[in-house]
């Protein structure tokens, strides 16, 4: 997928305002308009003026576009970081139908599923503000027992000078016990203002887990490797294993091999009925850093009639 430097296709500077945006884009359009330019390649070209113009006209787009920064340029491979719009606090306004269906794949990728949860209301008289939306990150012992939260949220305006600003908003979140990455928490009355009489819209938080050093998340289960000696695989024993609900114990059956997948029922992330968490065994070799280890190396190497590539098809 091709980065897309929207300012570029403008012919504007980075720190434009508004204004400019939509001067230069009226500029531009008049001159690649399909049915009047005479320019090879003017209905892409226009095509693609409307998709810059599509982000850029928009305060809350381009803070996101921003956040990826000037580094990129246009045309190099480019994969959205993850997480990269995490923290922004957008209240929706999708393109229509037919002009998102000609966008690009770089276009869908940042705002394709963000910007089509909102979008435009019936007008009325006393109608309800618009929802907001916005992705957070939460450590994973938050959704074990549940937690509140002091979140940051940035909140794209502009500002008097035409350009645009974010805002901190910061937030006391209840994290429900048991919580999902994907699911969402709804903070009531948190949206746009209301019309006239009209109620305020909401805010909606859609959860996701930061990085965690143990364990890989799956639904409600969790993954953790857990590292065992030589004699442990091959002898048996019983080991401590970490879990979000403290440390507890588990029996390694005599014959065990790297890659043993050992379940601990009801130790993943809690639900009716709770996940699971599972271990995955890896072997922790003894470094050979000593005379005893390695004298001891060696006496296995003589005494163990061992091929560990026999499955290879090849000699010791």
């Amino acid at each position: 997928m091709e980065f897309k430097d929207y300012y570029k296709i403008m012919d504007v500077a980075r720190d434009a305002t508004q204004d400019e945006i939509k001067r230069s884009y009226r500029k531009l359009a008049r001159k690649y308009h399909p049915d009047v330019s005479k320019e090879a390649n003017a209905e892409a070209r226009f095509k693609e003026l409307g998709e810059a113009y599509e982000v850029l006209k928009d305060a809350e787009k381009r803070a996101a576009y921003d956040q990826l920064g000037a580094s990129h340029k246009g045309g190099q491979e480019f994969r959205p970081p993850p997480d990269w719009n995490t923290g922004f606090e957008f209240s929706g306004g999708s393109p229509s139908g037919e002009d998102a269906a000609g966008y690009s794949d770089f276009f869908s990728s940042l705002f394709g599923q963000h910007f089509q949860e909102g979008g435009a209301r019936r007008a009325s008289p006393h109608g309800k503000g618009e929802d907001h939306h916005a992705k957070v990150l939460i450590d994973l012992e938050d959704t074990f027992q549940g937690a509140t939260r002091s979140i940051t949220l940035r909140v794209p305006s502009v500002d008097a000078q035409g350009r645009v600003v974010t805002k901190d908003r910061i937030l006391n979140v209840a994290i429900p016990k048991g919580i999902r990455a994907g699911q969402h928490i709804r903070l009531s009355g948190q949206g746009s203002p209301g019309i006239g009489e009209g109620k305020a819209g909401d805010l909606y938080l859609e959860v996701a887990f930061r990085p965690h050093p143990l364990y890989r998340v799956d639904g409600r289960d969790l993954y953790l490797e857990l590292p065992v000696s030589p004699w442990e695989a091959a002898l048996g024993a019983t080991v401590k294993v970490p879990t979000l609900g403290g440390i507890v114990e588990l029996k390694i059956p005599e014959g065990s091999v790297a890659g043993r997948k050992m379940r601990l029922k009801g130790r993943g992330i809690a639900g009716n009925p709770p996940g699971d968490c599972y271990v995955i065994l890896s072997i922790a070799l003894p470094p050979a850093d000593t005379k005893v280890a390695k004298d001891l190396y060696r006496k296995m190497e003589q005494e163990i009639d061992f091929n560990p590539r026999a499955k290879l098809g090849v000699p010791k």
